[in-house]
């Protein structure tokens, strides 16, 4: 039965997180890196490292500490609350369950030992490494995923990345759109087509300093920090390919599933802070002899959204929890990410209002969040990928 009373020890990962983030990156840190081209807060990220935090869901033969996606939650939530310029969710979450799942011996894929000790090339040997998934977990390696491309969308219809087999050898070329953190990561986990079908995808690491690899950086609404990169003729070992041959969009969509419910908690955590700032502000600011949060339209705002939020948390949480218990998630991942960033945009567009001009301005941080609010709507399956799939879900 779903209870949402916090653990003890999830208690405790929640207050740790929080503290870290405020200490180590508080909003002046995400304002000096906004646009910047490497846009790590650097001392938050060696001590997520340091304390197991990076390796949170990582299964503990690979240097992590084989947490549920409910622990999961907890973490993202504060990590959206504070919103902690770190690449957890695209090393840690996406890159690293990829190269869990793709942990399958076969022919084109000799198993999970010889990948992560030929993750750099067919040069590295396992001696020289503790393997690619303990280092990820450690945070001394970043991997990025290169998903989507120019006008792609989310679909496999959408990758168009060719992958070409030379010998022992892959070609890869092709354009892939908001790579995050890619100036600093050692690794691009790309998503390239194999075949004419729909989902003839494979997923391969390509070490970032790859001869063929070019980066540009792209503004975005969220100043955060993501590239434009392209693949022009990257030749990489074949043994880089992530699972079997043909594997790729399978292995992809899981992992998406899972990483969808994190989003949602990401928007949770940072509707919750949007909030309470406004709720702060229409306290403290008067207008008329009376305080804004005294006037019957605000509150009622205020009220509304509280109860969206709610709604929002409950359903990320039920989706975390139904994953713990090994149950089907493809209808509650899309929907709380769906929900949830909804909501995440609704509550600091009333946040906005509440502040009234002076919100849209530099000088206040709730612009931060309002502008991060949509970013992360339209990423990591936006509105219409969501609806499409729990539309599936229903009409099955």
């Amino acid at each position: 039965m779903l209870d949402l009373d916090l653990s003890e020890d999830q208690e405790m990962l929640r207050g740790l997180v929080r503290d870290l983030c405020s200490d180590l990156a508080p909003l002046d840190t995400v304002r000096a890196l906004e646009d910047d081209p490497v846009g790590i807060a650097v001392e938050l990220w060696s001590k997520l490292g340091e304390l197991g935090l990076c390796g949170l869901m990582i299964p503990t033969d690979h240097g992590g500490s084989a947490m549920s996606l409910l622990e999961g939650v907890v973490l993202y939530s504060e990590l959206g609350r504070a919103l902690a310029p770190v690449p957890h969710f695209v090393s840690c979450v996406l890159s690293a369950g990829a190269l869990l799942k793709g942990a399958v011996a076969g022919p084109d894929n000799p198993g999970p030992d010889s990948q992560q000790s030929t993750a750099n090339g067919p040069d590295s040997s396992s001696g020289e490494r503790l393997g690619l998934l303990r280092s990820i977990a450690s945070g001394d390696t970043i991997v990025v995923p290169a998903w989507t491309e120019p006008g792609g969308g989310h679909s496999p219809r959408g990758i168009q990345t060719i992958a070409t087999a030379d010998g022992d050898h892959v070609v890869l070329s092709g354009s892939k759109m908001h790579v995050y953190f890619a100036a600093a990561a050692d690794h691009l986990l790309v998503a390239a087509r194999s075949g004419a079908a729909d989902t003839d995808i494979d997923l391969f690491l390509v070490p970032s300093n790859s001869a063929g690899v070019s980066l540009e950086q792209r503004m975005s609404i969220s100043s955060d920090t993501q590239y434009r990169v392209d693949l022009d003729n990257v030749v990489i070992s074949s043994a880089n390919r992530v699972g079997t041959a043909g594997s790729g969009w399978e292995i992809w969509d899981s992992v998406m599933n899972e990483a969808a419910i994190l989003s949602a908690a990401l928007a949770v955590g940072g509707a919750e802070r949007a909030l309470e700032m406004a709720a702060e502000y229409a306290t403290n600011r008067r207008q008329f002899d009376k305080s804004l949060a005294e006037f019957q339209s605000i509150s009622h705002y205020l009220a509304d959204a509280r109860t969206e939020l709610d709604g929002a948390r409950l359903l990320t949480y039920e989706a975390a929890w139904a994953h713990s218990r090994d149950l089907d998630i493809a209808r509650l991942a899309p929907m709380s990410k769906l929900f949830a960033c909804r909501v995440y945009r609704d509550i600091t567009a009333m946040a906005q209002q509440v502040f009234g001009g002076i919100g849209f301005t530099l000088d206040y941080d709730i612009q931060l969040y309002f502008r991060r609010a949509k970013q992360l709507q339209i990423m990591w399956w936006d509105t219409a990928e969501c609806e499409d799939r729990v539309a599936a879900a229903v009409l099955d």
